[in-house]
């Protein structure tokens, strides 16, 4: 099966034929991917023998991958809903409030922005500790901070909205 990923604004063209391995952009890598927990959030991937742990929250159809500090917005579509919707000519152009929400419990070291500031697509916005790692939650897209719920030191829990991202 053919899928077609976009992560932070970046297409993949991802074909599985076996449970060992996958082709991303017509390069083959060996995997072994397992699901840590029942909810099936927390994962393991060894890709090309380089072992790599995840957090994975899906919402609104928008995949957040939290994986070595960094966070990653991932979508996917088959290959016929990807052409279905080209055709139609949909935009991935995103407006209304977006919040930018705490992937798993943890402390906020620093908020890098303020209330009325402008922000793009993949800026810094906060930055969690959790698991004993620093990770740089960012703006899922462009347009003016218009709420922080959160300041340097606070404990939030998974799923807390940190901040908010209204039009401009």
């Amino acid at each position: 099966m053919k899928y077609i990923t976009t992560v932070n604004d970046e297409e993949f063209v991802i074909e599985i034929d076996h449970d060992d391995e996958i082709v991303v952009n017509g390069e083959r890598y060996e995997i072994d991917f397992q699901q840590l927990t029942e909810d099936g959030n927390e994962l393991s991937l060894i890709l090309n023998k380089r072992s790599l742990e995840a957090v994975a929250e899906e919402r609104d159809g928008v995949w957040q991958i939290l994986t070595l500090g960094e966070l990653y917005s991932v979508t996917v579509q088959d290959e016929y809903a990807y052409r279905l919707a080209q055709a139609r000519g949909e935009d991935a152009h995103e407006t209304g409030d977006a919040a930018v929400k705490s992937p798993m419990p943890g402390l906020i070291v620093n908020v890098v922005v303020e209330e009325g500031d402008t922000v793009a697509k993949g800026d810094k916005v906060v930055i969690l500790e959790s698991m004993k790692m620093e990770n740089e939650l960012r703006a899922p897209r462009d347009g003016v901070v218009g709420r922080i719920s959160v300041s340097a030191g606070d404990s939030v829990e998974k799923g807390q909205v940190l901040a908010v991202i209204v039009d401009e």
